[in-house]
C-alpha cells in the first residue's frame, strides 16, 4: 500500500460514519485536470464519491480499491473539474425574472444598443409571447443599461408608448435598483405630477413637473412589485425555477438569495418540496422587515436545499445609476442632478445601527449591501459599536459590493473581521462609466479593490449580483483577474489577482463566508460531492481567454443537474411564462413577497 494511499484509508477512518455509509465508490471521476482548491493537494487524478459525499482524492490506481461491482465511472474526456461554485451574492429568486422577460442586456449578453433596438426587443418579445402577454397583460423587459445606448439615457415613459399604450410595461435597468414604466404602468401605479418621492426613492420628471417614466429606488420597486402580482401565485414558483436552473447552468451549486422575505423562502421550500431545487440556496430576509421571521428560522442545516443564512440589510442603491451613497460629489453624473450631488442613503444611520445591533445581540450573519464610501462610513461606525456593546459573536458580517471604497475603510474592514463580498465583474460592465462618470479616472481604478484585500491578508467573495448581470461564473473569472472593460482597458493594474485566486473567491472563501467551509468550496474527504466540468483548465489558458470558458457539466450532490449537451436553458432567455393563478392569491403572495421591499418606517 501505497503512502498516499495509507493517509486515505487513514482520513477514511477518522470521518463521522454518516459521511462513511459505504466504503465502495458510487462514481469515480477521472480523465481531465482535477483542481480541488485544496491547498495541501491541489490537483487530482481522480475522485471517487459515495453516497454523495467525496470518499477518495488520488490517483486513479489508489482509487481503484474503491471500486465495486456498481461503480459507475465519470470520464472527463480531457475536460476540467473543480468543486461547485458558491455564490458570494446573487439573488436567485428574482434572478428567474431575468429568464422569463425581455432580454434587453447590451452586447454581448444581449443586442439593445439603442432605444430603438430596445423597442425592437421589447416588440418581438411580445409577438413571441402573445398568448401569455394577452392574459396577464403586463409587459416586463429586463438588462437595459442607459450607460450602453447610444443616446448615454434613460428611455422615457414616450418611448416605451410607442410599444403599448394599452399594456402596462415595466422595463428593469441592469442594475436592477431604477426602472421605466410606459404611461399605463404610471396609471396603474398612481404617479402622475402630484406624487411626492417616496422615502429612498425618486420619480424622475420633465421639465413641468410630469413624470417621465424613469423610477429609482424604492419609487421602481414599489412599482413593479405590483405588477408582477399579475403573474399568479405560480409566478414566484416559476421566478424560483428559472433561476435555480439558470444558477445551475454556471456552474453554481449553492446560490444565495440575497434579499429575500419570509414569503419567498417559504415559496422557495415549496418549490423544493414539490419538485426539487438543483442547487442549494441560501436566503436572506430583509432585517428592517423579518425579524420575526429570521429568528425563527435562521439556521447552518437545510431544509432539503434550502435554508435561512442571516439577515440582509441595504444602506444605499446603485453607483452605476447615481443612487450610491459617496462621501464625495460623483465626477461627472448624466443627468439631471444638482451641483455637488453625492447620491443618498435609503435608509437612517439609527435604522442601520439598530439592524447590526439586532443581529449582534442574537448572534446572527448580516449580510449589508453598501456600495459608496458615505454607506460603509455609516456601516463601519455601526459595526463598531455594536462589537464595543456585544463583543464579537462570530457571526462573520459581510459587506456586499464596496464598490467605492477608500484604502482606509479596507483596514476599518479587516480590524472588524468583515468578510468582503465584492464585484469584480463591475470592471467589465461598467469600468468605462466609472472611468468617464461615477469616480473619475484615478478612483475608477480601485473599484472592486481585490488587490487591496489581499495585500492585507484577507479573503473575499466575487460575486455577480443576479440579476444585475447574468451569474456568468467566467466572467467573473475573468473580471477578477484581468480587470478588462468593454473598451479594452485595465482599470486598476495593481487591483488584479492571479487565477487561483479568483477561483477561491469562487469556491472556498465564499463557502467560509456562509459558514460552510466544512463540507464545500473544495474537493476534499468528506465533503459533499458537488462539482463543475469546464471546457478547460483555468489554470493553464491565456488569462486573456478566461472568459471563452464554458460550463459543460454542472453536478450536485454526486448528481448531473446541468448538461450543456442536453440541456439549453442557458440561452433560452425569452420562455413564456408558465403557469397563472387567480388574482387573489396572485395578491396575497406577491404582497407578502413586496414586505422585503417596502420603504422602512422611520423610528
Amino acid at each position: 500500500m501505497t503512502f498516499a494511499l495509507k493517509s486515505c484509508v487513514l482520513a477514511l477512518a477518522l470521518m463521522p460514519a454518516a459521511a462513511l455509509a459505504q466504503d465502495v465508490a458510487d462514481t469515480i471521476y477521472s480523465g481531465g485536470p482535477i483542481l480541488t482548491i485544496n491547498e495541501t493537494a491541489p490537483k487530482a487524478e481522480a475522485v471517487a464519491v459515495g453516497n454523495g459525499r467525496i470518499l477518495a482524492v488520488g490517483s486513479l490506481e489508489e482509487l481503484e480499491t474503491l471500486r465495486g461491482n456498481q461503480t459507475e465511472d465519470f470520464d472527463l474526456a480531457g475536460r476540467t473539474m473543480l468543486p461547485g461554485f458558491v455564490d458570494s451574492h446573487g439573488h436567485v429568486v428574482m434572478g428567474g425574472l431575468q429568464a422569463l422577460s425581455a432580454n434587453l442586456l447590451a452586447p454581448p449578453d444581449g443586442n439593445v444598443t439603442d432605444i430603438a433596438s430596445l423597442q425592437t426587443a421589447l416588440k418581438s418579445w411580445v409577438s413571441a409571447n402573445a398568448d401569455v402577454v394577452e392574459k396577464v397583460q403586463i409587459i416586463i423587459g429586463f438588462g437595459y443599461d442607459n450607460a450602453q445606448l447610444a443616446e448615454l439615457q434613460h428611455p422615457t415613459s414616450s418611448d416605451l408608448d410607442a410599444v403599448s399604450t394599452d399594456i402596462p410595461i415595466m422595463i428593469v435597468h441592469q442594475s436592477g435598483h431604477l426602472g421605466v414604466a410606459n404611461s399605463k404602468a404610471l396609471e396603474i401605479a398612481g404617479i402622475d405630477a402630484s406624487t411626492k418621492n417616496p422615502e429612498g426613492g425618486v420619480i424622475q420628471r420633465n421639465a413641468d413637473g410630469a413624470p417621465n417614466g424613469v423610477l429609482e429606488e424604492y419609487a421602481f420597486f414599489n412599482a413593479l412589485v405590483p405588477m408582477l402580482a399579475q403573474l399568479g401565485p405560480d409566478g414566484l414558483k416559476a421566478f424560483a425555477v428559472a433561476g435555480a436552473d439558470l444558477w445551475a447552468s454556471y456552474g453554481y451549486t449553492t446560490s444565495q438569495e440575497g434579499r429575500a422575505s419570509g414569503a419567498v423562502v417559504e415559496a422557495l421550500k415549496m418549490v423544493d418540496a414539490e419538485q426539487g431545487l438543483p442547487v442549494d440556496v441560501i436566503a436572506y430576509p430583509d432585517v428592517l422587515e423579518a425579524q420575526d421571521y429570521i429568528k425563527a428560522n435562521v439556521s447552518r442545516e437545510y431544509s432539503g436545499r434550502v435554508r435561512v443564512g442571516g439577515c440582509k440589510l441595504t444602506i444605499d442603491g446603485s453607483p452605476q445609476g447615481f443612487t450610491a451613497l459617496r462621501d464625495r460629489p460623483y465626477y461627472d453624473p448624466v443627468g439631471n442632478y444638482p451641483p455637488g450631488y453625492s447620491g443618498y442613503a435609503a435608509v437612517t444611520a439609527e435604522q442601520v445601527q439598530d439592524a447590526v445591533n439586532w443581529c449582534y445581540e442574537n448572534g446572527i450573519q448580516i449580510i449589508t449591501h453598501a456600495n459608496g464610501e458615505g454607506a460603509s462610513d455609516m456601516l463601519i461606525a455601526a459595526l463598531g459599536a455594536a462589537q464595543d456593546k456585544y463583543g464579537d459573536p462570530g457571526n462573520r458580517p459581510v459587506l456586499i459590493h464596496g464598490q467605492f471604497l477608500r484604502e482606509d475603510q479596507v483596514d476599518s474592514y479587516k480590524e472588524l473581521g468583515v468578510f468582503l463580498s465584492l464585484f469584480p465583474m463591475h470592471t467589465f460592465y461598467w469600468g468605462d462609466w466609472h472611468r468617464e462618470h461615477t469616480v473619475g479616472p484615478v478612483n475608477a481604478d480601485n473599484i472592486s479593490p481585490t488587490g487591496w484585500v489581499r495585500k492585507r491578508g484577507m479573503m473575499f467573495g466575487s460575486h455577480h449580483d443576479a440579476l444585475v448581470a447574468f451569474p456568468d461564473s467566467m466572467r467573473i473569472l475573468s473580471a477578477t483577474v484581468t480587470r478588462r472593460t468593454r473598451s479594452g482597458d485595465i482599470l486598476g493594474p495593481s487591483q488584479r489577482v492571479d487565477v487561483m485566486t479568483a477561483l477561491k473567491a469562487m469556491t472556498i472563501w465564499p463557502a467560509w463566508q456562509q459558514f460552510e467551509e466544512g463540507r464545500k468550496g473544495s474537493i476534499e474527504v468528506g465533503k459533499i460531492a458537488d462539482f463543475v466540468i469546464l471546457s478547460g483548465d483555468p489554470t493553464a489558458v491565456d488569462p486573456e481567454t478566461l472568459a471563452d470558458l464554458k460550463v459543460e457539466v454542472t453536478i450536485k450532490d454526486n448528481e448531473v443537474v446541468y448538461d450543456a449537451e442536453t440541456d439549453k436553458r442557458r440561452g433560452d432567455l425569452v420562455p413564456a411564462i408558465p403557469t397563472l393563478g387567480d388574482p387573489q392569491s396572485a395578491h396575497r403572495i406577491l404582497h407578502a413577497m413586496n414586505d422585503g421591499l417596502q420603504v422602512p418606517k422611520k423610528p
